[in-house]
């Protein structure tokens, strides 16, 4: 495993080592980068539903990655009041309204979703002269779509790379629960065994993923590789997967002190 998370990290990361990170943006299918200075993340959501969920869970995710690379974030939105509950059932952090952040950011992200945001960025929220990027963003849909909630749909909806339609039915919000339930209980066992940092060729993995297109798949890769490796400890086990949930925001330490 380790040899493959080395090819991961440096044959990945070397590329990305000066920005935060790159991002593709929709309008030239061109990656953009982006460095460590205040960056407005816009999230548009018009509607109430699956699709601007997913919207603006990435926001979230993206913000997140930014803030982790030391660039400070200003996250910006204005969904529907329903949108918002459920947004907040899945751990996304609260936005500012689009009014009262105009300006903030030379650096603005707007984050929409696919096809929805040709045109509609400058000039929205008092963008003129700021360097611009579109983030897009599939749409979801499936029988679960309408009522799916929780980490599970987190987990199930980040599961899947963010330009690519999820299907969500009761089979893959199972299979995400079940992979959460593991999760969960590896991560409070590791935290009982003697504290080891996380190596480092595993961070840089890790932030190779996200910093490469907010490749979230990829970094569930390397968590995956981490439980299943014989040469990490415990301990340094834990310290990863606390360390990848700044990003993922799926509570995998929730269970710490939990009776067994």
């Amino acid at each position: 495993m380790r040899n493959a998370v080395l090819r991961t990290a440096f044959g990945r990361s070397r590329a990305y080592a000066h920005p935060v990170l790159r991002i593709t943006d929709a309008r030239t299918g061109e990656p953009a980068e982006v460095r460590r200075a205040l960056t407005r993340v816009h999230a548009h959501v018009p509607r109430d539903d699956a699709s601007a969920l997913r919207v603006l869970l990435v926001a979230d995710v993206l913000a997140r990655a930014l803030e982790l690379g030391g660039a400070p974030v200003l996250l910006v939105a204005d969904p529907p009041t329903a949108l918002r509950e459920r947004a907040d059932d899945l751990g996304i952090r609260p936005a500012e309204a689009v009014a009262a952040a105009t300006g903030g950011g030379r650096r603005v992200l707007h984050v929409t979703g696919a096809g929805e945001g040709q045109g509609q960025e400058e000039g929205t929220d008092g963008d003129g002269g700021n360097d611009l990027v579109r983030v897009e963003v599939a749409s979801v849909s499936g029988a679960e779509a309408s009522a799916a909630s929780g980490t599970a749909l987190r987990l199930a909806l980040l599961a899947r790379p963010r330009r690519t339609p999820v299907d969500l039915d009761a089979t893959t919000l199972a299979e995400a629960g079940d992979a959460l339930g593991r999760w969960r209980k590896a991560v409070a066992g590791w935290a009982t065994r003697p504290s080891k940092p996380m190596p480092e060729d595993v961070k840089q993995a890790l932030r190779a993923a996200w910093e490469d297109d907010l490749d979230v798949p990829a970094v569930l890769g390397v968590l995956r590789d981490v439980a299943e490796a014989e040469d990490v400890p415990d301990g340094a086990r834990f310290e990863t997967y606390a360390y990848a949930d700044r990003l993922l925001g799926l509570e995998l330490t929730r269970e710490i002190g939990a009776p067994a």
